[in-house]
């Protein structure tokens, strides 16, 4: 438990006779347009969290240089030490967690083409909010069910928890860190304390650096080393450093104002090492017009690094080695490896250890880039709009916060009615990278198998994440959600089209047909098409079991008033701020990620045996601490490449041969 947390209910709950969300007594809503200072003062008690914490070692107990064989032989969760024993209470120990088990039995009596004629209830599962329309009504909740949702929300003290992540608490309790991302895209008046230290004015510093930067270079005051504009962005940046800020961009090419501010300008992403990525972000690119921003906080990352050598070494051939000063900067806080790389510590831009990496698209990792594609001031609308979902995040009534009711509807989702996968079905193309993003979001987050005190969970948590926009998905896995597997749905419509475009004698325009099919596809999830149905329309006998649809199947539609700078910040906090609704009610950390450190520790041996194997011209042997499956499949991927031997007498960097 948080140092700060309160034991026990803030306040009883109810719920009033149509089944509106109705809880916790909470600080009252700012109005629009009113200054509301976020002043907080560190504890007084200590902001670690709890002292009931399982520390979790940086690396695996098995030292995986001396001894590969136990980890890729035998690997087993007894080899964490994970404790066995709780005495700490569950959420799930709780009677509001197991008046919600019980409840079940209840909800399987219900069917959605029912509920959904209870006119009351629909009014009060429909939410708007900061411009945001969120239609909860095809879910399977009932009046009662929400009650006990928010009970439950009550009994996890979200409130909270809520306002220890706002206040700059360690919640990230296994790295001993604050999760506010949240002081990235605080406005100037606002006061955020971490540590005894107002964060604030120090994010400024770093936004009004990027502002200037960015505004040197989209101008042309900042010139290449021949003297020519930098038009074209190379970001270099794998993981939270890439998907966050490729979401943004992907939302924001074809909106008008961002597509006329970056109007002969490119920005093009390079993530995976593979060096198909590399060949691919550089095709085409001139390299004396060309800016590459490294990300990367310690600037240690093993594939971003690789990436960034890669492209240092394409600049330097075609513009000699004075074109790293001038052609490449930094996103890092290791100024010492900036420096070392080539790059003036001056152009390097910081952020800091409380932001991770899939929460960071509104610090510099994203911001940079961003700016210099579309301008600073555009961006800080993308500030705003993140900001203004903080805001209703923290100060909002339970029962009429947005990101709060959708946390819950997953966590009655995965944990009581069993659906272990989400759908990011967004109607809008230039949504297209939302679903990937999130899902690095939901999954790196609430991915977890211990509580936050190291203990085994007794419930499941954690979402499958996948998406696809519409109606692309509709033609290719809507057949599953139809008739196959029960998987939850967030619909995600936009009532003002980016792009209007409507053909003479068409009954509809291009982005009515769209989402026409929006409004049909949550209802078909819903109702059912029985075989009753099926014979009185004429239905062969022997078709009618493939053309029957159970329905009551969950979704939640979601409606942005357009896809603009300030809605795509929305967008993006109200589903970080969701998946932190999910793990603080399960009560785990979703802002650590031990769960990939392993994979990494064993790429490094097989990374050693690679090279041996190149330069040595030898197979690789059981000996050399692998399992049989393993060796046999890293021999045959080698005998494939056996013209390859290191070291090769010059750089192979065939980019400009690519047709």
């Amino acid at each position: 438990m948080l140092s700060n947390f309160k034991q026990g209910l803030r306040g009883t709950e109810r719920l009033n006779q149509q089944g509106a969300f109705q809880g916790v007594p909470s600080a009252p809503a700012v109005p629009r347009g009113a200054q509301q200072p976020r002043t907080t003062q560190p504890s007084p008690r200590t902001t670690r969290v709890a002292t009931r914490v399982a520390r979790v070692p940086t690396e695996p107990r098995v030292d995986a240089e001396k001894d590969l064989t136990s980890p890729l032989h035998t690997f087993e969760a007894s080899t964490l030490d994970m404790p066995t024993g709780r005495d700490v209470e569950s959420i799930s120990d709780t009677e509001e967690w197991k008046a919600l088990q019980e409840h079940v039995k209840e909800i399987n009596t219900t069917h959605l083409r029912d509920l959904l004629r209870d006119e009351g209830r629909c009014m009060n599962l429909i939410k708007e909010s900061e411009g945001i329309y969120c239609d909860l009504s095809r879910q399977r909740i009932t009046n009662k069910t929400s009650e006990l949702l928010m009970k439950l929300a009550n009994k996890a003290n979200l409130k909270d928890k809520i306002e220890a992540m706002f206040s700059g608490e360690h919640i990230n309790s296994t790295e001993d860190r604050a999760a506010l991302h949240v002081a990235t895209r605080a406005r100037r008046d606002q006061s955020i304390v971490v540590d005894g230290r107002d964060v604030v004015p120090d994010v400024w510093e770093v936004l009004d650096k990027i502002k200037d930067f960015s505004n040197k270079v989209r101008s042309g005051e900042w010139k290449g080393v021949t003297g020519k504009p930098l038009k074209n962005v190379v970001a270099i940046g794998i993981g939270g450093s890439f998907l966050g800020p490729l979401f943004v961009h992907t939302a924001l090419r074809t909106e008008p104002i961002a597509a006329m501010e970056s109007e002969g300008r490119t920005l093009r992403f390079l993530a995976n090492v593979d060096p198909i990525d590399v060949a691919r972000a550089l095709k085409d690119m001139n390299p004396e017009e060309t800016l590459v921003v490294v990300v990367s906080k310690t600037f240690t990352t093993a594939e971003t690094m690789l990436n960034a050598r890669t492209v240092r070494k394409w600049l330097i051939a075609q513009l000699g080695p004075d074109a790293v000063a001038k052609h490449m900067v930094a996103v890092s806080t290791n100024l010492k490896l900036v420096k070392e790389f080539g790059i003036d510590p001056e152009n390097a831009f910081g952020f800091w250890d409380w932001v991770g990496g899939r929460y960071s698209v509104c610090s510099a990792v994203g911001m940079l880039p961003l700016a210099l594609e579309y301008g600073f001031d555009l961006m800080e609308e993308f500030l705003l709009g993140a900001n203004s979902i903080d805001d209703h995040f923290r100060l909002m009534p339970l029962e009429d916060n947005l990101p709060v009711l959708l946390g819950l509807m997953s966590v009655w989702n995965v944990s009581f009615l069993g659906y272990p996968a989400r759908a990011i079905l967004p109607y809008c193309q230039a949504l297209s990278k939302l679903a990937p993003h999130i899902q690095q979001v939901s999954m790196e987050s609430n991915g977890k198998g211990v509580d936050i005190n190291g203990h085994p969970l007794p419930f499941e948590s954690g979402e499958i994440d996948s998406g696809e926009p519409g109606t692309n998905g509709q033609h290719s896995f809507y057949q599953l959600i139809h008739q196959g597997r029960v998987v939850p749905c967030d619909f995600i419509g936009i009532v003002r089209s980016q792009q209007s475009v409507y053909l003479k004698g068409e009954i509809v325009s291009n982005h009515d047909e769209l989402m026409s099919n929006f409004f049909a596809q949550a209802d078909a999830l819903a109702y059912d098409k029985p075989p009753e149905q099926l014979r009185s329309e004429n239905v062969p006998d022997f078709l009618i079991p493939h053309k029957t649809f159970t329905g009551n199947r969950p979704s939640i539609s979601i409606m942005l008033p357009a896809c603009t700078a300030r809605t795509v910040g929305q967008i993006l906090a109200l589903y970080e701020h969701r998946v932190a609704v999910q793990g603080f009610i399960w009560g785990i950390n979703s802002f650590d990620q031990w769960g990939v450190e392993l994979g990494k520790v064993l790429a490094s041996k097989v990374r050693t045996t690679m090279h041996q194997s190149r330069t040595k011209s030898r197979t690789v042997s059981i000996t050399d601490g692998f399992n049989y499956s393993t060796t046999r499949m890293m021999n045959k991927y080698l005998e494939g490449k056996t013209q390859m031997l290191y070291p090769e007498g010059h750089d192979t960097f065939p980019v400009d041969s690519l047709p």
